[in-house]
């Protein structure tokens, strides 16, 4: 076994590393000691010698050698040196090659924004959980430092990483959104007074790309284990949504305050809303009818194709799925899935693809041919932000119980439990990546059924005396 080497990064004068050749040696403060270790041959049977070190002492570099080596004899990782966590992060996602578009999309925002910026430079192997704790806790220090309080370094790194993120709309010349580019929700976009800190949900999502990334290390032997398993994250709040019942419309009404951020119509209101539609005569009914009744996230509605939808024989649509804000869960491999409409569906879009037609020929030249079912009146893709306002102008102009588009979503579900529709079944049909999500959120949204859940494990437990005898 070799002994241990000192050495420093002296040069002469033409610029060249001196090493174990400089003279100032044999100062005892000069230079820091390394060592060499036998690791099993690389590919093809080449002799590999890794470096080790700095040290101290010699005594310090003699000890971690016996260690090495003993860890290199027994088949553990062997520390690659040149290989930060950046380099890394990079070759890690360019190997999933399974990753649905918009999966792909939110892993390399939180490698770009949060992975590489905070600790792309530290090399892979020594990557602990004091690295991640101080990442997440800049995190969460975004938009929400205290007054007067300076910056760390690594906040400092993750600010002028968001700043250099493109906007998350790219516009023509007349400020028409071109398409969506995905950076972070959070970015404060140019023109908007938007600077919210980073939620805890984001936090954990960012965590579970990097601890993806860092587990798929171990399990290649790049590292000797995943210290992301230890680390401990900000507490998720979780948001379960509350349905409107008479009680708090009332004190809404009194009072003008929401009770909850997530609010869900029962089918009464639903309904009221859906006959608004048809009174108003609001061109957009049939895509409102459509998320009331089965859910679909404002961008897959918007995103349906003509070519994905058969509304003749199975009544079923082709749904490519967007990110889901309200699932905490990563995103499946399968990027679609198929939505049974019903009748009423299936008449309301074939009733919406005449008028379509319609529009063409008014349009003319001027038809821009998309594809898509719902569009602007000369073939453009809707603008989701204007979907979302003309339905809150809506809910306003008839004195609704205000709710937002998304929560039409749940409103879906919902009316689905009402109706008796299975749970797996519900889950399926919004798209949620686990069962176990949908069973959570909105086993307690309906309080009838809870109710009469309550009344069947009661009613099936035998009893000799009637119930109201005591």
């Amino acid at each position: 076994m070799a002994k241990p080497t000192k050495r420093c990064n002296c040069r002469d004068i033409n610029g060249k590393k001196l090493g174990q050749n400089c003279p100032q040696l044999t100062k005892r403060n000069h230079g820091a000691y390394w060592v060499r270790y036998e690791a099993p041959p690389g590919p093809g049977g080449k002799r590999r010698r890794p470096w080790a070190g700095p040290y101290k002492t010699e005594t310090e570099a003699n000890k971690d050698l016996h260690r090495l080596q003993a860890e290199a004899d027994a088949g553990l990782p062997i520390p690659d040196r040149n290989l930060t966590f950046g380099n890394w992060l990079d070759l890690w996602i360019a190997g999933k090659k399974r990753l649905k578009p918009s999966t792909r999309d939110s892993y390399e925002e939180a490698i770009r924004l949060y992975g590489k910026p905070g600790l792309g430079h530290v090399p892979l192997d020594k990557v602990n959980e004091g690295h991640l704790n101080a990442l997440y806790e800049a995190m969460g220090q975004i938009n929400n430092l205290p007054e007067g309080a300076k910056p760390s370094e690594m906040l400092r790194r993750l600010l002028a990483a968001r700043a250099a993120a493109p906007w998350k709309y790219a516009r023509d010349e007349h400020g028409r959104k071109l398409k969506q580019l995905r950076t972070d929700q959070d970015v404060a976009k140019p023109g908007l007074n938007r600077r919210k800190p980073l939620s805890a949900a984001r936090i954990q999502r960012v965590h579970r790309v990097l601890s993806s990334a860092l587990g798929t290390a171990f399990k290649t032997k790049r590292i000797k284990h995943n210290p992301a398993e230890h680390v401990e994250l900000p507490r998720v709040r979780k948001v379960r949504p509350l349905v409107w019942t008479d009680e708090r419309i009332a004190r809404w009404r009194e009072t003008g305050r929401v009770p909850g951020p997530v609010m869900v119509w029962p089918p009464a209101i639903a309904g009221r809303f859906l006959d608004a539609c048809v009174r108003r005569e609001e061109r957009l009914y049939p895509l409102y009818h459509l998320v009331t009744t089965r859910g679909l996230r404002r961008g897959e509605a918007c995103g349906i194709r003509w070519e994905d939808s058969d509304l003749t024989v199975s009544r079923t649509i082709m749904v490519l799925e967007t990110d889901d804000e309200d699932d905490d869960g990563l995103k499946s491999e399968s990027s679609w899935r198929t939505v049974a409409v019903g009748g009423e569906n299936a008449t309301l879009l074939s009733a919406w693809r005449i008028r379509q037609k319609r529009e063409r020929l008014a349009a003319g030249e001027g038809w821009v041919d998309t594809g898509l079912i719902f569009t602007n009146p000369d073939g453009t893709a809707l603008r989701e932000e204007y979907v979302s306002e003309r339905f809150v102008a809506i809910v306003a102009a008839e004195g609704l119980p205000p709710i937002r588009l998304h929560d039409l979503r749940h409103c879906a579900a919902t009316i689905m439990l009402a109706a008796g529709v299975d749970m797996k079944d519900i889950s399926v049909t919004l798209g949620h990546s686990r069962y176990g999500f949908t069973a959570d959120v909105y086993t307690s949204v309906v309080p009838e059924i809870a109710q009469a859940a309550a009344d069947a494990t009661i009613a099936a437990i035998p009893r000799l005396i009637p119930k109201h005898d005591h």
